[in-house]
């Protein structure tokens, strides 16, 4: 019998449903080279159903996406939409609410993709970022006090649990002894002197179970220094919510830009089902135009994939994006071409034949 997977698409805002649709059409192009069956359920929730709805998403949202095999993600933010309440409406209670407390975001640079570091070949970028991806400083815990008043001020309090900090820290170390060196921890404990001396010191109580493993703390700043100067020097980087989430901005644009920037939202016991997504947003002033780049939107399918145990599908499918990129012939304007984001999914399709018949 044929493995049947069901996977839940929240095209959400903007180009969302542009890069989702290529991201789709690429998985469904495998469908007959390989034994499983893929049924995708539409989900409407975003920025417009929270104008008809006064909410991001269906108050039983998460007990419906519950039933799923994943959840593949295009975008989520509109102008019109204060990002906190988008933000806080959709993407993170689904974060949350599944404990999908790994953030992953791969740094790669593909040949032929657009790099602005001078001389840097594809194999001296390529960075696995694991960020914790459930607390720390998006705990969202704080409070406005004499709010509008002349002494007013606001308090925001990051939250670096034991359980939820050496979870993450071992993850990162586990997908250290997978094929690669050593392993970077990022901190800032020169200035934040508990949550970042706390986390410091359970990296460093975790790391004596993988002596096998070379590890470095790293503060934040340098790290960005570092990854714009010496962006070989790294493997595999485990970092808290916020660092994370603002060091792959940039690893993103050493890769090519944010069109090539896919991540996954992880929940490694497999209790709920995890979200893949790009993480460009949701560009609302190309939306319609058919100009996003749907390169991250495959991406993460790809990534998806590799997470349901469909490993050679998943490896066919970057090696059509990789060829994709390589060739430079169908490129969106965002990397200097003529190409829309409907041309550009079909030309990973046409290269999907191409690598399936030299796999």
């Amino acid at each position: 019998d044929l493995t049947h997977y069901r996977i839940a698409v929240i095209a959400g805002d903007g180009i969302g449903s542009e890069v989702t649709s290529e991201g789709i059409k690429v998985l469904e192009a495998l469908l007959e080279s390989f034994e499983y069956s893929i049924d995708f359920d539409f989900f409407p929730w975003g920025c417009e159903y929270y104008h008809e709805h006064q909410r991001m998403m269906d108050e039983d949202g998460l007990k419906k996406l519950s039933a799923f095999d994943a959840i593949y993600l295009g975008a989520v933010g509109d102008p019109s939409v204060p990002d906190h309440l988008s933000l806080w409406g959709l993407l993170l209670p689904i974060r949350k609410g599944f404990d999908q407390y790994v953030n992953l975001r791969p740094i790669k640079l593909l040949p032929g993709a657009p790099c602005p570091l001078k001389d840097q070949k594809p194999e001296d970028i390529d960075i696995l970022f694991v960020r914790e991806n459930t607390e720390g400083e998006y705990a969202g815990i704080g409070s406005f006090l004499n709010k509008g008043k002349e002494d007013e001020k606001t308090e925001q309090t990051s939250v670096f649990t034991r359980k939820g900090t050496e979870r993450i820290f071992r993850y990162a170390f586990e997908e250290a002894k997978k094929k690669r060196k050593s392993l970077t921890a990022v901190t800032k404990s020169n200035a934040l002197n508990y949550s970042m001396v706390y986390w410091d010191s359970l990296f460093q109580e975790v790391a004596k179970d993988y002596p096998n493993i070379e590890t470095q703390l790293l503060h934040v700043d340098a790290m960005a220094m570092h990854m714009v100067k010496h962006p070989k020097m790294f493997d595999v980087v485990v970092a808290s919510n916020l660092f994370g989430d603002i060091l792959t901005d940039l690893g993103a644009a050493l890769q090519g830009g944010m069109g090539f920037a896919a991540g996954g939202n992880i929940n490694p016991k497999r209790d709920y089902p995890s979200m893949f997504e790009p993480i460009h947003g949701s560009a609302p002033d190309i939306k319609g135009k058919g100009l996003a780049n749907p390169f991250a939107a495959i991406w993460a399918a790809a990534m998806m994939m590799s997470h349901l145990g469909e490993i050679q599908a998943s490896k066919i499918m970057m090696k059509a994006l990789r060829l994709t990129v390589a060739q430079k012939a169908v490129q969106t304007p965002d990397l200097g071409g003529i190409h829309s984001t409907r041309e550009v999914g079909d030309e990973v399709v046409k290269n999907i034949a191409i690598v399936k018949d030299t796999a």
